[in-house]
């Protein structure tokens, strides 16, 4: 009787554990949810990509200091970085004009403002 007892208190132990710990991490992923809805993903992505003209320098200076990077390796690093962001605005222009070859004049507009939000 006693063994039967104490085998039931351990089972409701955990089952608790674990309903404690499911609720735990649900609340988790429902506070991420929210707090990513309100703007939370931009703020934590504040800063402009190292491929357009303002975050290149941001960008630079910061890996000039985090990797202690010498003169010759900065502006090597600066070249790099240029190619790169002629690279990447001809990339997207062409995607963006590709896409734009396909749409209609309503989809155009709607589309402009899809790109709009996405960069606010």
């Amino acid at each position: 009787m006693m063994a039967t007892t104490r085998a039931a208190a351990w089972q409701a132990s955990k089952l608790t554990c674990v309903l404690a710990i499911s609720l735990v991490f649900l609340s988790g992923v429902i506070a991420g949810a929210v707090a990513m809805n309100l703007g939370a993903h931009k703020w934590m992505h504040r800063s402009e990509p190292f491929w357009t003209e303002g975050g290149k320098e941001v960008w630079l200076q910061r890996w000039k200091k985090d990797l202690d990077l010498t003169p010759e390796q900065t502006q090597e690093m600066t070249l790099i970085l240029d190619d790169f962001g002629v690279y990447y605005r001809n990339v997207l222009s062409d995607g963006k004009f590709r896409i734009l070859r396909l749409l209609n004049e309503d989809q155009k507009r709607k589309f402009a403002k899809l790109l709009q939000d996405s960069t606010h």
